[in-house]
Formats: C-alpha cells, sequence, structure tokens
C-alpha cells in the first residue's frame, strides 16, 4: 500500500494480539536499497524479486540477495503506482493501488506482456499451486484465478471473531498466508479456509532498530525460501532485509550491522 501519512500521531495501534510465535530468530541481514518503496517481494529459483511504489518511481526488479544490488528491473508507467507482485509459470503478475490495473511481465527479460483490470484496490499478491490470493486494505482476501484474474471465492479475516483490516503484502507459506498488516511490526499467519489468524510474529524489535524518521518506512515485505527454509522480511525505505530461522540462534548468527535487532 503506498498512502502516506502525515505525523506519527496518525500511526494505528498495533492491531492483533493473539500468542507471538517467538520461536525465530535473525540469522543474517543483507542490503537493501534505502529508496525501494517496497509493495512486494517474493523468492523463486534462487533469487529475489521485489516491486516498489510511487508514481514514477515503480518497478519491477529481480535482486542479488548477498549484495542487494538490482540485477534487472522494468518501470511501471506513470500514472500506475506499484503494488504487490507474484511469479506464476513463466511471468510475473503485479498491481497497482488505485487504478484497477495490473501488469504481466516476461519472468526472463522484463517485458511488459498484457495487462489485466480488477474491482477496488490493489495492494498484496501471492500464489498457491494453483490460485493466487490478493489482498486490496480491507479484512478480506481474494482468490483468483490466475489465467484471467477472476476471483473464485473470498474469506473475512478475524483475530478472535474480531475483523483485521489493512492486510497488506502477503506470502504463502507451507498452507498458510502470511500477511503484513499497514502500518504494524506484525506479521500474522491466516488459515486460508476459515480466515482466522492463528499467529503471529512481532518484529518490533527490527522495527526499532531501523529507527527511521521517514513515517511511511514501515514493515512491509516477506519472502520465503522454500529450498532454505527461511523467511525473507523488509520495509518500505529500509536499508536492511532480515531472514529470520526458526530455532534457536547459532553461536554467529544475527545482523552485526544491527545488533540491536534480535527477536
Amino acid at each position: 500500500m503506498g498512502g502516506q501519512l502525515a505525523n506519527a500521531q496518525q500511526r494505528p495501534p498495533e492491531t492483533v494480539k493473539p500468542v507471538l510465535d517467538n520461536s525465530y530468530h535473525v540469522a543474517a541481514c543483507y542490503p537493501h536499497d534505502p529508496k525501494a518503496f517496497t509493495q512486494g517481494l517474493f523468492f523463486y529459483d534462487g533469487a529475489l524479486y521485489e516491486s516498489t511504489g510511487h508514481v514514477g518511481q515503480s518497478t519491477i526488479r529481480r535482486i542479488n540477495l548477498e549484495s542487494g544490488e538490482v540485477e534487472q528491473s522494468a518501470n511501471v508507467p506513470p500514472p500506475f503506482f506499484g503494488e504487490g507482485s507474484v511469479q506464476w509459470k513463466d511471468e510475473i503478475l503485479s498491481l497497482s493501488w488505485k487504478a484497477g490495473v495490473g501488469f504481466r511481465w516476461n519472468l526472463n527479460d522484463f517485458k511488459e506482456k498484457s495487462r489485466f483490470s480488477y474491482a477496488g484496490e490493489g495492494w498484496g499478491l501471492t500464489r498457491t499451486d494453483n490460485e493466487l490470493i490478493m489482498s486490496d486494505g480491507t479484512n478480506q482476501l481474494r482468490f483468483i484465478d490466475p489465467e484471467d484474474f477472476s476471483e473464485k471465492r473470498r474469506i473475512a479475516v478475524t483475530a478472535n471473531g474480531r475483523p483485521i483490516a489493512r492486510l497488506n503484502e502477503l506470502e504463502w507459506i507451507d498452507g498458510k498466508i502470511w500477511a503484513n498488516i499497514w502500518m504494524s511490526s506484525q506479521i500474522v499467519g491466516i488459515n486460508p479456509d476459515s480466515g482466522a489468524i492463528s499467529s503471529v510474529i512481532n518484529l518490533k524489535p527490527l522495527t526499532d532498530a531501523i529507527a527511521s524518521n521517514d513515517f511511511n518506512a514501515v514493515l512491509n515485505g516477506i519472502a520465503w525460501d522454500a529450498k532454505g527454509k527461511r523467511l525473507l522480511v523488509t520495509g518500505k525505505r529500509w536499508p536492511w532485509l532480515f531472514e529470520l530461522r526458526k530455532g534457536p540462534p547459532a553461536k554467529d548468527a544475527g545482523c552485526k550491522a544491527l545488533p540491536a535487532a534480535k527477536l
């Protein structure tokens, strides 16, 4: 999501308070473009992909995880404000915020292939084996046919029966939908059938470690490396991307650049 806030007093409070999942630790950190207004993040075939926002600054990128360097990119043309993205077959699909227009890009050369439309706003995007999942800023998640982008069904996301809105960037991990909650330092695990939030990871230590004066530099971006069993997270205009792993940290694990960033 790309809306801007005037001051810190307008930040919504933390939204969800189920039992926190404290089993993750920071295993490593990597450089991240501090100018990238991160909207979508995913890991595919050994590479990290990112979509960024703001009109005239929106891009689709393939990034070298270790160095943070952009290896390949394409510009999302004005007047579109880029949002979430996902890989599907030999394409990258990406959303725009308020225009109701999405893009299909060739995965290999990043050339635009076609466009599609949808109702309402576009925020986050992820996928299962056979369908896409889209957020729109509400507590609703849409399940989408990846071939024609038609909506198949929806779920309402709740925590202890209470609707949870501002669902933003999404990732599908081992049968569960994980989502950033915009302007929150939490990511939540969602049951794809019931919409109930079953777990929460508190990443406030990371947001505190970044300590940005930019009120829009919020946590946003979840990528899952299924082969490496690692969770990659970052934020809008964050200078670092963090690798999280389950279990107790190794003796030399962590992020030496930000020693305070301990979960």
